[in-house]
């Protein structure tokens, strides 16, 4: 057995459900918050507990994605430093990653919903108000569809700032 695989893992285990939770629990109770504040949504809304699932779900998918960046920076980092160090380095690079992702992932939900709204006659927000369940499905499902649409791009994105080893020219071998 591969006990530094298995270590690593296990870290990317540990990880992915500590940040998913915190991130998950972050955007709910933001959602809460700008439904309440803005919408005057109450709890129990049908409506828009769909539309906060399909930005759950859309943060979920694009957040999801900076694994692998993140575990080829891992690998990458310095194995000679000492581990508290490399925890360290590890822990902000992968704070980096994921602040790019969410922040994707949340500017693609506003900008879907405002063009959205810009492009249909009805206050979307207003039938969402009043439980208009077949609105907020929609919206949702443009959310998520436009999340899968630009995944690829955000983690390549994220893949050019992983500090990869510089190759040698190509005629140098």
């Amino acid at each position: 057995m591969n006990y530094s695989i298995a270590i690593l893992g296990l870290i990317e285990i540990f990880s992915a459900i500590t940040i998913g939770v915190f991130i998950l629990v972050l955007t709910f109770k933001l959602l809460q918050w700008v439904g309440r504040k803005y919408y005057g949504i109450e709890a129990f809304n049908v409506a828009y507990s769909i539309f906060m699932a399909s930005i759950i779900l859309s943060v979920g998918i694009m957040v999801s994605g900076i694994i692998q960046p993140l575990m080829s920076s891992f690998r990458l980092l310095d194995k000679q430093s000492e581990s508290f160090i490399l925890a360290l380095k590890y822990i902000g690079i992968g704070g980096i990653y994921i602040a790019i992702a969410y922040t994707a992932a949340i500017s693609i939900g506003l900008l879907s919903t405002f063009l959205y709204s810009k492009l249909t006659p009805i206050d979307e927000f207003k039938e969402i108000r009043e439980n208009n369940i077949g609105v907020a499905l929609v919206i949702g499902s443009i959310l998520i569809t436009l999340t899968l649409f630009t995944r690829d791009g955000v983690m390549m994105l994220i893949e050019a700032i992983v500090p990869y080893p510089a190759l040698p020219p190509m005629g140098s071998f």
